[in-house]
């Protein structure tokens, strides 16, 4: 194994559990040497063919704004925008409980100094290639039947951690070093039990 280690992670920006799982991200990279790359996916997308009840595919067809207009920025002003833009979003959807998309939309932009005029690309097609070339490179690596976020691990994608609160400091750290220890053995593919309990955003 490498002295450092690298997660690429699939995120959502919509996705509570996705949003639990990069503050725990986060904490990882404080007391570990650990390299992050961020890559968007997509919900809606994965939800596309699916039924639905009338309640989420509602909300699936407004998950399209964030994704996009992270992806647009992602396309036009470069990767180093898709983290903070997701910091800025998920931290007005989450713990800040806000619903209206277009709202988060500008004021995270506003805060990243990215154009507001990006906003304009949560309601088109026109970067929904690299958006789904994005999702389907993390998605193909786990299969159809999971969720957002998807983690690879030196290589070693699965679905998760999901995990409520993130834990902090050397706690996530011991995760993230189960996480690798998971991710080194070879045919191993699922560890779970059903949730308990919802995302809780302190």
């Amino acid at each position: 194994m490498s002295e450092r280690d690298t997660a690429d992670f699939w995120f959502d920006p919509i996705c509570p559990w996705a949003w639990m799982t990069s503050r725990w991200m986060l904490e990882v990279e404080k007391v570990r040497a650990i390299d992050v790359n961020w890559h968007v996916m997509s919900l809606a997308v994965l939800n596309a063919d699916h039924e639905l009840s009338e309640e989420y595919r509602t909300l699936m067809d407004r998950a399209w704004g964030p994704v996009r207009v992270i992806t647009a920025a992602r396309q036009l002003h470069g990767d180093k925008f898709v983290k903070p833009l997701y910091d800025a979003m998920g931290a007005r959807i989450h713990p800040g409980g806000n619903s209206d998309y277009p709202q988060v939309i500008a004021e995270s932009l506003e805060e990243v100094g990215l154009p507001a005029d990006l906003a304009q690309y949560a309601t088109t097609d026109d970067f929904d290639v690299p958006l789904r070339a994005s999702h389907e490179e993390g998605i193909s690596k786990v299969g159809q039947d999971v969720g957002t976020p998807v983690v690879a691990v030196n290589g070693v994608a699965f679905f998760g951690p999901v995990v409520t609160p993130a834990p902090k400091g050397e706690a996530a750290g011991r995760l993230w070093d189960g996480t690798v220890l998971v991710a080194g053995t070879p045919g191993f593919c699922e560890l779970k039990r059903s949730r308990t309990q919802g995302p809780i955003f302190d």
